[in-house]
């Protein structure tokens, strides 16, 4: 259940205003994210074109177009973040671990991997540190792990706490919303109950919003929750991340003085 703080918190962020400072501030918390299925390697390339001219954290992409990423990204300070486990989050651990272990082989210094969705739903909340140790242990300490909890399938805030209480006490470094393949992706609910756990774990776990995060009115809710919550002082690509394909432009317009335009869904 929400408590009256959250509650009057994610009014509060309903109102927050979409500034250019907040745009720009916003900019290098995006992971420019690419999981339509359908892209080509000349689209991930100037995917990547576009990541280093923004300066943004990561580019997120389907583990196939690793090599062809890798090397553009190389040397700079935008990392390179590969998919397991995704979108359908299957209770098949091995096959996980295997998928994410393969990315890294390729080159990721980051893995998104989906929890077991349908198992959670079932009461199974063990499977998630089960799912997170095993992806520990093939990734290595260094690589960079984030859990998708697909918080608008879960939607019960207390299961989603459990879930994400789980991947934290197993290590994981950051817990995210949605795969954006489902029809509810982020909210600001589902993304305050996150923030709380990230909150209660010390600041050890940050924090990704993604699915349906399109526009710079989109990010300053979230940046307004996380500054309330997680701590203004916290907020860094180390600890807070967007995950979206079309955020980058809505946010750079805004950071040049346009208006944030309206946003209709999806990655």
């Amino acid at each position: 259940m929400i408590d009256k703080n959250t509650q009057d918190l994610l009014a509060k962020a309903d109102s927050a205003p979409a500034t250019p400072e907040v745009a720009r501030r916003a900019i290098p918390l995006v992971d420019l994210t690419s999981l339509s299925g359908s892209e080509t390697g000349a689209e991930i390339e100037a995917l990547c074109a576009k990541a280093l001219a923004h300066q943004v954290a990561a580019v997120c992409i389907y583990p196939r177009f690793l090599p062809i990423a890798r090397p553009l990204l190389a040397g700079g300070t935008v990392r390179l973040a590969g998919v397991a486990n995704f979108p359908d989050g299957s209770d098949d651990l091995a096959r996980a671990a295997d998928e994410a272990a393969a990315a890294v082989a390729d080159g990721a210094d980051e893995v998104d991997v989906v929890a077991p969705v349908q198992a959670i739903m079932e009461g199974d909340v063990g499977i998630v540190g089960e799912l997170v140790e095993a992806v520990r242990v093939a990734i290595g300490p260094s690589t960079r792990l984030k859990l998708i909890l697909e918080t608008g399938v879960l939607a019960d805030p207390d299961r989603i706490t459990a879930a994400a209480r789980a991947a934290v006490m197993a290590g994981v470094d950051f817990l995210k919303t949605s795969t954006g393949k489902v029809p509810v992706g982020a909210t600001p609910e589902a993304a305050a109950v996150l923030m709380r756990v990230c909150e209660e774990a010390g600041m050890r776990v940050g924090f990704k919003a993604s699915g349906g995060i399109r526009t710079a009115a989109d990010a300053a809710r979230y940046l307004c929750l996380g500054d309330a919550i997680m701590g203004a002082g916290q907020i860094s690509a180390q600890t807070f991340r967007f995950g979206a394909s079309s955020l980058l432009d809505d946010l750079v317009r805004v950071a040049g003085g346009g208006a944030s335009e309206a946003g209709t869904g999806g990655y």
